[in-house]
């Protein structure tokens, strides 16, 4: 029954004992087979491809339609959660994810199984600002850093997980199992769930549906999206269709702006950006994430298609990123409302920044152990990342408003992480040409480099035709070598400018009142 609209229902108290240690794994769960799915059927495009009778360009849909779809459910959460309360909706959301999991799986053609992704994009949406705050709400408040710190390891590592476990499992079974496997674990999740969470439910109102707000949501992030995935094939603004969706997008996203900040009942709360601690937070989480997806994404691309590695090697070199993450996040955790969050969160960027300056000395003969240290490195600064700026931004936030608040950050994230990848991957391949266009100058017949490369390569018994190949080959690896650098190098200056944007927000005030414990009230 919804209580009168004048009355503050009391948050439920914290869990306790074994219910709150199965209600956090099965909360992470949930959590972690949603960012996994993101990413996980990246590398099985190619296999998925040939399998339903499509061309790889035609497979990207299945990776455009859950983002798509996710996009436009996350900033949803909010309202979505008032109107059916916190534990139904992420129940729902779970089931719902499995049922689509399994239709993906089953999918007979590339239209059902773009269908099916765009219906567990849409459902993923809520799952990951709600298990966030039902993982607050299970915990004392001065344990708040600590839920804090074991949901971000979920959002973290799972990304780097995804082409792992995909690629494996396209190697060895077979492309539908990579939806078939969230099947145990979200059927798992759910009864879980339910059965520690159901007396937790928060209040519910019945709010208009503000129709013309969700149709413009729709139309703008649809085509921003569709933009940031068609772009790099279609030459960006060289091609009308990506030139129209972005005329789309930005007339849409004026439309939405204007329409909502009049609306009594917004689809998305945009007072939140009257807050500075959650502006800034956001901004600060969204760009430091765009850079750290965009890089994730490039690192192993390079290894893959010109350092010889396979996927298989190139999982194995991300893999460790998580190590130090996962032995630091707790006590980042537990300490969080002692220190400044500020502070933890400008060492992560000074961290990004090594780690990315490391990898931006790399050359074409750098060994594995050489590339996989600053993986291992980037561990210090993941846990030092998510969980100060998710406190700064939800410090100043009524827990009553949680769910909007980590709704559009989150949105804002995800957002940010696909313009990364967009915007990395494209910036590589044009700073590759120019610097192949440069390498190749210095390479003409009469020479000392190219006449004293051809001769090493004869000597190695190949005929000129294979010589000439060769060193062309040579030249491209080269060049994608320094362009990866370059990128590098920029995301490391880049990390380092963000680091004031971190102290335009107020210091949280200590234990008590910051955003994990705002948060911890949520219900």
């Amino acid at each position: 029954m919804t209580a009168p609209a004048h009355q503050a229902p009391l948050p439920p108290p914290p869990l306790t004992g074994s219910a709150r240690a199965w209600g956090t794994l099965a909360l992470s769960a949930a959590t972690f087979m949603n960012v996994l799915d993101t990413s996980i059927a990246n590398v099985s495009l190619p296999a998925i491809a040939g399998d339903l009778g499509v061309s790889p360009t035609q497979g990207t849909w299945v990776i455009t339609s859950f983002a798509v779809a996710n996009a436009i459910a996350v900033p949803l959460t909010g309202w979505l959660s008032q109107r059916f309360g916190q534990v139904r909706l992420f129940v729902a959301s779970v089931a719902l994810f499995v049922i689509a999991s399994l239709l993906c799986g089953l999918a007979p053609n590339m239209g059902l199984l773009i269908a099916a992704r765009a219906l567990q994009g849409f459902v993923a949406g809520p799952m990951i600002p709600l298990s966030q705050s039902l993982l607050l709400s299970s915990y004392p408040r001065a344990l708040a850093g600590l839920a804090m710190a074991l949901w971000s390891m979920t959002t973290l590592i799972a990304p780097v997980m995804g082409p792992l476990l995909g690629g494996w499992i396209t190697d060895n079974v077979s492309w539908p199992w990579i939806f078939y496997i969230n099947v145990p674990v979200g059927i798992w999740a759910v009864f879980v769930t339910w059965a520690i969470f159901r007396g937790r439910e928060s209040e519910r109102r019945r709010l208009p549906i503000d129709a013309i707000g969700l149709a413009l949501l729709v139309i703008w992030v649809g085509a921003m999206q569709v933009m940031l995935d068609i772009g790099k094939e279609h030459d960006w603004f060289a091609s009308p269709w990506v030139v129209g969706c972005a005329v789309v997008a930005v007339v849409g996203l004026a439309a939405f702006l204007l329409w909502e900040r009049d609306e009594a009942h917004p689809v998305v709360d945009l007072t939140l950006f009257r807050n500075r601690n959650f502006w800034a937070g956001s901004l600060a989480t969204s760009v430091g994430y765009g850079l750290f997806f965009g890089n994730v994404v490039l690192l192993p691309l390079w290894l893959q298609q010109y350092m010889g590695y396979t996927a298989t090697q190139a999982g194995e070199i991300m893999a460790p990123v998580g190590l130090l993450a996962m032995v630091l996040s707790p006590m980042v955790g537990k300490s969080i409302g002692r220190v400044d969050p500020r502070r933890y969160a400008t060492f992560a960027f000074l961290v990004f920044a090594v780690v990315l300056w490391m990898r931006s000395r790399f050359s074409t003969q750098a060994d594995f152990a050489t590339i996989m240290v600053p993986t291992i490195v980037q561990g210090i600064s993941m846990a030092f990342f998510f969980i100060p700026l998710v406190t700064i931004t939800l410090s100043e936030i009524e827990p009553a408003r949680i769910p909007a608040a980590s709704g559009l950050s989150n949105f804002m994230r995800i957002t940010a992480g696909a313009v990364g990848t967009s915007v990395t991957t494209t910036l590589w391949e044009r700073r590759a040409t120019l610097h192949h266009a440069q390498l190749v100058e210095g390479l003409v017949p009469g020479g000392p480099g190219f006449d004293q490369a051809l001769q090493v390569l004869r000597a190695g018994g190949l005929t000129d035709a294979q010589a000439l190949a060769q060193i062309e080959r040579m030249t491209t690896q080269q060049a994608y070598m320094l362009a990866a650098n370059d990128i590098f190098y920029a995301s490391a200056v880049l990390f380092l400018v963000l680091i004031p944007l971190v102290w335009l927000a107020h210091a949280p005030r200590a234990q008590g009142a910051g955003a994990a414990d705002a948060a911890a009230g949520a219900h």
